[in-house]
């Protein structure tokens, strides 16, 4: 892993297969607990860049939001 600048990291390069697969570098799998079987949510916030999350993690931001507006009630 190397730094390219302040909160980015370089994990290494993929090549989309035939079927639109790709291999998420095993640095990456380690760093981020991604393991076979994990669901990953890929999105887009402009036309350039997407990015892949864990599904577990959006569910419990999710969560949190939703627990802290029942708390306003």
């Amino acid at each position: 892993m190397d730094k390219l600048y302040e909160g980015n990291t370089f994990y290494g390069t993929v090549k989309v297969g035939e079927r639109g697969q790709i291999v998420i570098p095993k640095k990456t799998r380690e760093y981020y607990g991604i393991n076979a079987g994990d669901s990953l949510i890929v999105y887009s916030d402009n036309d350039k860049i997407f990015k892949i999350v864990k599904e577990d993690l959006v569910r419990s931001i999710a969560i949190k939001m939703l627990e802290t507006v029942d708390t306003k009630d």
